[in-house]
């Protein structure tokens, strides 16, 4: 519901403005002069600001001015019964959206609201869409599903998480996403949003890894011009542009602990300052975060703050990992095989052999690694049915042993049982998996009884960054993983001092 905020130092005429918007469905909120106004904006920033001309202590032209020094889309509508041509000139040259004259109708008034915040909503879309940043989005093989429908699979454990998301959807409270890379946590985040009430605003996302400091702190609370060295005109940030909406706070572990104070404050006042500025706006954001890293371990540490983790976990949602709902395996690859055979403008189906294949395999990468390979198959099949010998050398240790054999620690890793030895090489046109990437990278026979998997990734990690001299791009495609997946191990390894400082 848009929330409307009337200025008028007279109760009457205050209240019955207001009382015409409540009317109309609008929320109002009313302030008796510029100064109590300022101070309503900065704990809500309204969708429209309706105020009068001339009131004792500052005028509506004042008021409009101090608003426009921090925000220059809230449409604001000024009333006067002393209409002239130049207040009505200046009123438009100083940034007003609309100028009505007393005595006037309620649908005037109403009409003129309406539309101011519809020409907002426009602007912040066309700010979006210039940005590159959608407000809603499809998953791009999924074929436009929307709410519980993005969250394929019926085992138990998803049945769990449906329960949840339908649960924490209408409330308002900020919801943390937790489980390993590649689950599908945005995807979680999606759905909650569409579920809401929120589901007409915006839904942005933020990738806190793939950012420094500086740039996140811009990013979520924009700047001021002359704020930094190239901030040549002022910027809002993510927390403004979704106003209304959802905002996605991906990989929040990686934040620093200056960014999560000021994150700390958002959360906890609905308020925030952009860089450079010392002027307080008010925020109306749904929070959701996701991590893949243990935060309570990460308190413990001291790498995150304990009193934002709080703030965070207030509506907490806990993703599978996909090894733990093979059951869902089938379906999952249907789904990701219709979607991606649209995209590419194939007529193309999944044979029953190449899905049991595919429900042995113990899918380290979760969800992702099976999107990406149901879309190799895709690409490479030449027929018409994506066959098991097409999928089967990408699962190079699919076998139902191996798949019920694996013991799972209390933090989530696996214990294989069996002593691999080094994967034969692929053919052309054949790809790795990333852990058994990184396996064969290492080279010669790695016994992992009783190892987890992590100290194996770590070992081989580090030994193929030795071999090319620290190059990490080199070292990333030797071992079939992205380079920012491969910084962020590193980085984690690091804080926990389980490697050098100096890979």
């Amino acid at each position: 519901m848009n929330f409307v905020l009337v200025v008028d130092d007279k109760d009457m005429l205050r209240d019955s403005v207001a009382a015409t918007l409540t009317r109309a469905g609008l929320q109002v909120g009313m302030a008796d002069g510029a100064a109590s106004a300022l101070g309503a904006i900065a704990k809500r920033r309204p969708d429209c600001v309706v105020t009068d001309l001339k009131m004792p202590g500052g005028t509506g032209l004042d008021l409009l001015r101090q608003i426009r020094e921090f925000d220059d889309d809230l449409p604001i509508i000024l009333m006067t019964a002393f209409g002239t041509v130049e207040t009505a000139v200046e009123a438009l040259k100083q940034g007003a959206f609309d100028y009505i004259t007393k005595p006037f109708e309620g649908d005037e008034l109403v009409i003129a609201v309406k539309r101011g915040i519809e020409h907002a909503r426009l602007v912040r879309e066309n700010v979006l869409l210039k940005s590159g940043m959608r407000p809603t989005g499809a998953s791009e093989a999924g074929g436009g599903l929307s709410g519980l429908g993005r969250l394929v699979g019926d085992s138990q454990a998803m049945r769990r998480v449906k329960q949840q998301v339908l649960a924490v959807a209408e409330s308002q409270g900020t919801v943390l996403v937790c489980g390993e890379s590649g689950t599908g946590k945005e995807v979680v985040a999606r759905a909650v949003h569409e579920l809401s009430g929120r589901r007409m605003a915006p839904f942005l996302g933020v990738n806190c890894a793939a950012l420094s400091e500086s740039l996140l702190e811009s990013e979520l609370f924009g700047h001021e011009r002359g704020s930094f060295t190239g901030a040549e005109k002022t910027r809002k940030g993510r927390f403004e542009l979704a106003g209304g909406g959802t905002l996605l706070l991906d990989e929040i572990s990686e934040i620093s602990t200056r960014v999560q104070a000021k994150l700390l404050r958002v959360l906890q006042e609905r308020q925030f300052e952009r860089v450079g500025s010392s002027t307080p706006l008010g925020v109306d954001v749904r929070v959701i975060a996701t991590s893949n890293l243990d935060l309570p371990r990460a308190v413990s540490r001291g790498t995150f703050r304990q009193d934002l983790f709080f703030r965070l976990n207030v509506l907490p949602i806990h993703l599978p990992p996909l090894r733990d709902r093979l059951e869902d395996v089938a379906e999952l690859a249907k789904y990701f095989v219709c979607g991606l055979a649209a995209r590419e403008g194939k007529t193309i189906s999944l044979s029953p052999e190449a899905s049991a294949a595919l429900g042995q395999y113990n899918w380290p990468g979760n969800v992702r690694e099976l999107q990406n390979i149901c879309e190799r198959a895709v690409v490479l099949s030449r027929e018409s049915v994506i066959t098991a010998e097409l999928v089967q050398p990408w699962l190079v240790d699919a076998s139902p042993a191996l798949a019920t054999g694996m013991a799972v620690s209390m933090n989530g890793l696996a214990h294989p049982p069996h002593t691999l030895t080094e994967p034969k090489p692929l053919g052309p046109g054949e790809f790795m998996t990333g852990g058994n990437a990184a396996m064969a990278a290492a080279g010669g026979m790695i016994s992992i009884s009783g190892r987890l998997l992590e100290d194996i990734e770590r070992d081989a990690i580090v030994r193929t960054l030795q071999r090319f001299s620290g190059h990490r791009q080199k070292t990333a495609q030797a071992l079939g993983i992205g380079v920012r997946t491969l910084g962020l191990k590193l980085k984690k390894w690091k804080s926990e001092r389980l490697v050098e400082e100096t890979l």
